[in-house]
This record gives C-alpha cells, structure tokens and sequence, in this order.
C-alpha cells in the first residue's frame, strides 16, 4: 500500500526472506536507501523519528525484525535467518544501501556485513558488547538463564532480567509482552557478549561507531575497542548523549558519514 504524507512518499509492504518469512517494512522519502536496524524489544515504530528527519534526503527504511510487529517469525531461530532478512531489504531497495544500526541492531549490522551483504556505508550506536574483564562468563550465564525463562513461558520474569541491566532504548512496557520472546534473538546476536574482533576483521565497508558522552565508562571503552577492531572504523562520541540518543542530534551525525567523499 502507498500512501503520501507531505511532500514525502510512504511506501508499506512485506518482503520474502530466504526461508519464506514475511518482513513488514516501511520506506519514507526519496534518494540513496538507508536501512535502520532497531534493538532489542523495538519495532519500525521505535525508530520513525529518526527515520522522519533523515527522509528529506534518502529512502529511508524501517522493519520489523522477526517476530515483532508485522513479521513472521519462522523457528527455529538463527542468527544467519536474521542476517537473510537484512538481505532481502536490500535487494528490495535496488540491491545496496546505507545501513544504521542501534543497539543489538548495529550488532546485528556488523554481523551481515561481515558475512558479506551489500552495504556501503555503515553506522551503529552503541552496539551492546563488552570489553571488561569477565564478560564473557557474565553474559554467558544470563544468556543461559534468560533462555530458561523464556522456555518455561515465564516472559514477565525475563523481562525483568533484561530490563534491570539494559542499556538499550525500548518502548512502553505494556508493548514489551508481545515481543519478549524475541530477547533470546538479541542475545544469540551478541555471542559471547564481548567484541568480536576476528568478525570485525572481516567488515570492509567504512564503518562510524557512535556513542554518547553521557553513557557508562564500560558502554564507550566497549564502542572504541569496536571501532578499533574495524579495518576502516571511525569512532565518534555525542556529548551529552546517553543510549537513548536524541534523534535530532544523531541525524545530522548520520548525514555527515554517508555524504562523505
């Protein structure tokens, strides 16, 4: 369905991933296509304000990753099935695109990108790894006792469990229920939790990693050692900014990098 809201065109539709599950996805705008990969917990919606102030310049597209909102959800999960999805979006918008990733999104971003998919330019915000010491066995366990909880249906439990040591931006708990389930996808997304730098060595798009100044010590030391472990990584730091980045100063941020020569 196409729809027009302004001078911007809307575009609302459904694409085919790999093993036939339907990925709902919205584009605003015209021009180079931009792709915003959202976090744990979000759904298209969560990243319309961001995407309503980068499309006056691209084609900007927003989806629900499976199993939240207008996605399917074909098990049993795997990280490569969300990496095809990414994909199928791209081939959708013309076959290469600019890529955002927030959060367990970005990681999500770094992961396809070093598998190999089409994307020029990336950025991601805050991708939710570790560089401390120990953080292996940490989230290991989590991992582990989240997985637990949502097997046995006890989804209130794991959220409580994600929610008490997030750092991600996530909507309205009353939203969260529906997609609660999919916690174990962005946990299966991240590994081990620490930085991944042998995947990383293997991204050769030019990459931005952002953070915000006013987020934890661990949070940033986690983006730089990203950055570092980028063969053509740059890092940037907003001041003032914390995980729940401010849209209208990330935009610009965004259409400096993919403007670049």
């Amino acid at each position: 369905m196409d729809e027009t809201s302004g001078t911007l065109s809307r575009v609302r539709g459904r694409v085919r991933s790999a093993d036939g599950t339907r990925i709902a996805y919205e584009r605003r705008g015209e021009g180079v296509p931009v792709i915003l990969v959202s976090g744990a917990l979000c759904t298209a919606e969560t990243e319309r304000p961001l995407a309503d102030l980068l499309a006056p310049r691209y084609a900007v597209v927003t989806y629900d990753r499976r199993g939240r909102g207008g996605s399917g959800d074909t098990g049993p999960y795997d990280v490569e099935r969300e990496i095809e999805d990414l994909e199928a979006l791209i081939g959708e918008v013309g076959g290469t695109a600019f890529v955002h990733g927030i959060s367990s999104g970005g990681a999500l971003a770094l992961a396809g990108v070093a598998a190999g998919l089409p994307v020029e330019r990336l950025s991601v915000f805050e991708p939710p790894f570790s560089a401390e010491a120990g953080a292996r066995e940490s989230f290991v366990a989590r991992r582990r006792r989240l997985a637990g909880l949502l097997e046995r249906g006890q989804r209130d439990a794991a959220l409580e469990l994600f929610l008490a040591e997030a750092t991600e931006s996530v909507p309205a708990r009353p939203l969260l229920d529906a997609v609660a389930h999919t916690l174990a996808y962005d946990h299966a997304v991240l590994g081990d939790g620490t930085v991944p730098a042998a995947r990383l060595g293997r991204v050769h798009a030019r990459v931005l990693v952002v953070d915000g100044g006013a987020s934890p010590a661990r949070t940033r030391r986690a983006a730089m050692a990203v950055s570092t472990a980028l063969p053509r990584g740059r890092h940037r730091t907003l001041t003032g900014q914390t995980h729940q980045v401010a849209p209208h100063v990330l935009a610009p941020v965004l259409e400096d990098f993919f403007e670049e020569e």
